[in-house]
């Protein structure tokens, strides 16, 4: 059934589903709860004072609504629980006013205090609740109400019988698993904490089976792959390395070795190339493509933004076009005429290196003979992604890099189907960036020290949570923060703004302005977190800091100290500090990866936002590492059992590599 045959899920909520990513029924079911409420009425006279409690109460007095301010109202009443009396108080319900009156049944939620006899309420529900009740709490969007999406999915399993079950009937009789629909209906509609967590065990395992099965599949498949020798003069590359402008550290000439062997080998390069922030993993990347070059083949590299695929096009050019290499772009906002020449040069080989975003894994782009495929910040394309790239070569070698260090735990499996070079000694003439955890209260010292910076001719990021204001926390936003520092600085100092919903067009001109040193100070999101570099800047301040992982941090500081000037990262926060503090210790990005790994109450390797194959709906890499690896270990099993698939499981593996 589609989302328009549901009823009462017109036009703008499908619109607004789409934005969510529920694009049909089977979405709108994996659609599943970040959190439940625990309905439990209490007895206010035997319950704990100031705690959180759940009552059923009767309205005793005509409810009164005032209002404080323009956007905070205040409705208060007097309300009879178990034979007790109380001053009920709610703040910003105003909406509820005209349901309430003397005689209704209501259950509130919230703190009560005795001493007072004043129970301050954040929920308030008509009706009174007979049993315990389990309420599922959705990610939600302006325009979409809990309730809607509840009602909605409620639907949806009323009418779908049709779900795909990705677990093999002998590992759920092993495990004692539920079936799929029976933990789908239960994830949305739970009468007991037992039943979430048979659910919840059940869908994990079920997406990190198929995570599994790809990565186990392809790992398989990987050693069948015969690959292309490469034949290079070795003379020709040790020249290429003696000109550059400055020497290999000794873990780059390592990475190099590792990468030039697996091009002279008959078997498929499949490595991963690690490295923390500014290690110097480009070049190495460039060496590798000018000895592909030299074999008569096309090398293809694709990053995750088109700032950064042109920001690689540039440095890729200049080092490689004294060698009579050709380097094209292909970037989605470019011209269609633009597009079809550089698509008719690279069919005819007169492009020898390309580089791009996702656009180079569009349908037309069609490669003379692609040899070698590299994929920078590799985690955040797809095994789907990345497979359809490698699919425009016969069995090109493959390069993916990342400068997010992974502990070695969670690398060992998830990129269990790759060899690793890891590059951890930092180019020569690198200082250490110097880290400072400030609160609200000191920003006028950091403000201050920004200012000394400008002064210097240097020039300064600033790191906001968040694009648009929110009310619910005192989150900084970006154009908040553009308001606080053209105040502070007095619209002396040139100030711009970038984040992610802006026109490619637009960030470029903003990102341009920034890199020629015509704007000071850059007001962005994380959309700075990856591969921007500006050797100029050398302060970047990150706000509300306790938002963001301890490998995100890290990633962002790496916008700075990309020369041999004394560099600054102060985290701005009042609250994690002890957390924060490791930041201020190191600045190795693999301790600080192990660190967070430890110390984060939430797990999210990958900084703020994980895509591709990374996505898991339920799963978290970190809370259920060891259902991964039971995974692991179990998709290896089935898959040495099973030498012919059934079609679910080709189906899904069709997507990452062409299966028969």
């Amino acid at each position: 059934m589609e989302l328009a045959n549901m009823k009462g899920v017109g036009p703008k909520s499908i619109a607004l589903l789409n934005k969510l990513n529920i694009y049909d029924i089977e979405d709108l079911l994996e659609f599943y709860p970040y959190r439940y409420n625990i309905y439990k009425p209490v007895d206010l006279e035997t319950s704990e004072d100031n705690t959180n409690v759940t009552i059923n109460a009767l309205i005793e007095s005509t409810p009164r609504l005032s209002y404080i301010k323009k956007n905070f109202n205040r409705l208060s009443f007097k309300a009879l629980t178990n034979n007790l009396l109380i001053n009920v108080t709610i703040f910003n319900r105003s909406f509820l006013y005209k349901h309430l009156s003397v005689g209704k049944n209501i259950m509130l939620v919230g703190k009560y205090n005795k001493q007072k006899n004043a129970f301050v309420a954040s929920e308030l529900k008509l009706g009174i609740l007979t049993e315990p009740k389990i309420e599922p709490i959705y990610h939600i969007i302006k325009g979409l109400k809990n309730s809607q999406i509840s009602t909605y999915i409620k639907q949806a399993l009323t009418e779908n019988k049709n779900l795909t079950d990705y677990i093999p009937e002998e590992i759920v009789g092993k495990y004692n698993f539920l079936s799929k629909e029976e933990a789908i209906k239960i994830i949305h509609d739970p009468k007991t904490i037992n039943q979430i967590k048979q659910a919840k065990i059940r869908l994990i395992y079920e997406e990190f089976f198929i995570f599994m099965l790809k990565i186990n599949y392809l790992k398989n498949k990987n050693k069948q792959i015969e690959g292309t020798k490469k034949i290079f003069s070795k003379e020709k590359i040790k020249d290429f390395i003696n000109n550059l402008p400055f020497p290999l550290t000794k873990d780059q000439n390592i990475a190099v070795e590792e990468c030039l062997r697996d091009l002279k080998s008959s078997k498929k390069m499949n490595r991963l190339l690690q490295g923390d922030v500014g290690s110097g993993k480009t070049i190495v990347a460039i060496i590798t493509m000018y000895a592909n070059s030299l074999s008569g083949y096309q090398s293809a590299l694709m990053a995750p933004t088109e700032i950064l695929a042109r920001q690689h096009y540039e440095t890729i050019k200049s080092t490689l076009d004294p060698y009579q290499i050709r380097v094209g772009l292909l970037v989605g906002s470019q011209k269609k005429s633009e597009h079809q020449k550089l698509v008719e040069q690279l069919v005819n080989g007169e492009i020898d290196v390309l580089i791009g975003t996702h656009a180079l894994i569009s349908e037309d782009v069609t490669f003379k003979n692609l040899g070698l495929v590299i994929t920078d910040e590799q985690h955040r394309f797809g095994v789907n992604q990345r497979g359809n790239l490698q699919n425009k070569g016969l069995s090109p070698d493959t390069i993916y890099m990342s400068a997010t260090p992974i502990p070695r735990t969670y690398a060992l499996t998830i990129y269990q189907d790759m060899d690793t070079s890891v590059i951890k000694t930092k180019p020569n003439g690198r200082k250490e960036i110097k880290t400072f955890v400030k609160k609200e209260s000191e920003l006028k010292d950091v403000l201050l020290n920004i200012l000394e910076e400008i002064k210097k001719g240097h020039q300064v990021y600033v790191v906001a949570p968040s694009i648009l204001e929110n009310e619910e926390r005192n989150v900084r936003d970006v154009n908040n923060l553009k308001s606080s520092f053209d105040t502070a600085f007095q619209n002396k100092v040139s100030i711009e703004v970038l984040h992610g919903k802006l026109a490619t067009k637009e960030k470029e001109k903003i990102m341009n302005r920034f890199q020629t040193g015509e704007t000071k100070i850059l007001i962005a999101t994380t959309v700075i977190e990856v591969g921007v570099d500006v050797k100029n800047a050398t302060t970047i301040v990150i706000f509300n800091a306790e938002m963001f992982g301890l490998a995100t941090i890290h990633q962002l500081r790496g916008r700075v100290g990309r020369n041999d000037l004394d560099s600054y990262c102060y985290l701005i926060s009042d609250y994690d500090i002890e957390r924060l503090k490791v930041l201020e210790k190191s600045n190795d990005g693999f301790y600080i990866s192990e660190q967070d790994f430890l110390m984060r109450r939430e797990g999210d390797l990958f900084g703020t936002k994980q895509s591709g194959d990374m996505v898991f709906k339920i799963a978290d890499l970190k809370k259920d590492f060891k259902i991964l690896l039971q995974t692991k270990e179990d998709t290896k099993h089935y898959l040495e059992q099973n030498k012919e698939l059934e079609e679910k499981y080709k189906k899904i593996l069709q997507s990452i590599t062409n299966v028969d």
